[in-house]
């Protein structure tokens, strides 16, 4: 957020036109860009049932968790604080070797798919997508093309009978009825296409200009064709082609002088990036009809829904969305620290996405032996926990006006048309209080209220355009330290 309001006003001198253009596309906050509506009915509908599963859980995963270092990001030759190498080694070259090694010693022995794939459906989690290939070009999955993979020769895991983790995983978590996604990411920084290596890599764009060698760009456009149609054709069923690296895009020839014209702004080797999207969608279809796909942070029509990254937006957004989030407060990948985020937090946060008409996509980093850390299948029990009482407040929910009002955020079963109230309760708040006031809804005559949990009808009394529903001591006794109460209104006016 602090990013785009500097690159807001390092842009002021620039002429409207161009900051329009500009602001709309590479550097936009993806929950304000423009969506642009699917055509397909078989994906439209894809999308409505993707929509009603509103819980997720995403897997980064790589040769990089034997370093506990964030993903990929540290062999960029970027000058950013958040991509520091590790262990502070300032031999950019030597790094990249070392890091390019750790292909030579992953070796996850303890890879359980069926594990996690149970776990997460008991915490309530209803599809999935893992990383099947992050930034460095290092594939999870039996690629053809690249001997960079898990299951080469030289990675030691590669005799292993679930060597190809990413069938396994699919395989597990389709078999627990979970939607499947492949997160696969466009640029490629280990392919000589991508990054040539006779050329110094500045920063995460190709090294080498496209335009003077449209030869090898296009090389790599067939290279990420021919991966993405493998996992399209080799991986069963897949609902969802979750594309990353949204740099990696066509800009034209006006977006780009806008972008050369900004002073003070970090300058990359920014260029046209056009890996035909089009081509993409249309093959993986064929091969997976119906596909969901996200072209996450491309403003165009293969951006099936939007992704805001690590937060959630101010306003509800009545197009699809979902919120990709770390359970780790670390990031994305494993670190040794392990520092979760707490159950209030994470009941609150998907509580506040779903109001918003979102998803929540809750990103669990595996260890480099293949295992979740102990505090993640704790958080997983705590947050099924909660599902299991609440989670009719959550599933086939949609957002419905005003979303909140105080500590009261709304969801409308968009079958049922009922509509949850549910109460978020401060991290020391033991129980319900005795009344709950709301001024912006009402129920209708004869409604029913009750709260999730107990069969017991709450009594109520319309105020103004609003209610007032009390909550009897019994029940306060019984129902103690929730990260959330949901009252069920069965009609509203």
């Amino acid at each position: 957020m602090s990013k785009f309001r500097s690159f807001l006003k390092r842009c002021q001198q620039l002429s409207l036109g161009a900051l329009i253009v500009l602001t709309t596309n590479a550097f936009a906050q993806e929950e304000k860009q423009k969506y642009i509506p699917e055509t397909d009915p078989l994906v439209l509908q894809k999308l409505e049932e993707w929509q009603d599963l509103k819980f997720g859980l995403m897997m980064h995963w790589g040769t990089y968790s034997q370093w506990g270092i964030i993903e990929s990001w540290s062999i960029c030759g970027e000058d950013e604080e958040w991509i520091k190498r590790f262990r502070n080694n300032d031999n950019y070259e030597e790094y990249k070797k070392d890091y390019h090694n750790l292909q030579t010693t992953f070796n996850p022995v303890k890879f359980n798919p069926k594990r996690w794939a149970q776990k997460a459906k008991q915490a309530g989690m209803k599809y999935v997508v893992f990383t099947t290939k992050h930034h460095d070009g290092f594939a999870m999955y039996d690629t053809q093309y690249s001997d960079y993979k898990i299951t080469d020769t030289k990675t030691p895991f590669h005799t292993n009978p679930k060597a190809d983790v990413t069938q396994e995983i699919f395989k597990e978590f389709g078999a627990e009825g979970f939607m499947i996604g492949a997160y696969f990411s466009k640029p490629d920084w280990n392919s000589p296409y991508f990054w040539w290596p006779e050329n110094a890599t500045a920063d995460r764009n190709p090294n080498y200009s496209i335009a003077r060698y449209p030869e090898r760009w296009e090389n790599f456009v067939q290279y990420t064709h021919n991966q993405i149609d493998e996992l399209m054709t080799n991986y069963g069923p897949i609902d969802i082609l979750w594309l990353d690296g949204g740099w990696v895009q066509p800009y034209t020839e006006q977006q780009l002088w806008a972008y050369r014209s900004m002073k003070g702004f970090k300058q990359f080797n920014l260029q046209s990036q056009d890996l035909r999207m089009g081509e993409i969608a249309a093959k993986a279809r064929k091969k997976q009809p119906g596909l969901i796909v996200v072209d996450r942070a491309v403003e165009g029509p293969h951006q099936n829904y939007i992704t805001p990254e690590n937060k959630v937006p101010e306003e509800a957004l009545l197009v699809p969305w979902e919120t990709c989030l770390t359970a780790s407060a670390d990031g994305w990948s494993w670190r040794e620290s392990r520092e979760y985020k707490s159950i209030n937090q994470v009941i609150h946060t998907m509580v506040d996405i779903v109001s918003k008409g979102g998803n929540l996509l809750l990103n669990i980093a595996p260890n480099p032996e293949g295992e979740f850390d102990p505090e993640a299948y704790e958080l997983l029990e705590q947050i099924g926990q909660w599902m299991t009482i609440n989670g009719e407040a959550i599933y086939s929910s949609r957002a419905i006006a005003p979303y909140k009002e105080g500590k009261v955020a709304l969801t409308q079963n968009r079958h049922t048309k009922a509509v949850y109230a549910i109460y978020l309760a401060d991290e020391d708040e033991p129980s319900l209080p005795s009344k709950i006031w709301m001024s912006t809804i009402a129920p209708a005559k004869q409604a029913t209220i009750s709260l999730l949990g107990s069969k017991e009808k709450l009594k109520w009394e319309k105020v103004g355009k609003g209610f007032v529903v009390e909550i009897p001591e019994s029940i306060r006794k019984k129902q103690t330290h929730s990260e959330a109460w949901v009252l069920k209104i069965d009609k509203i006016e």
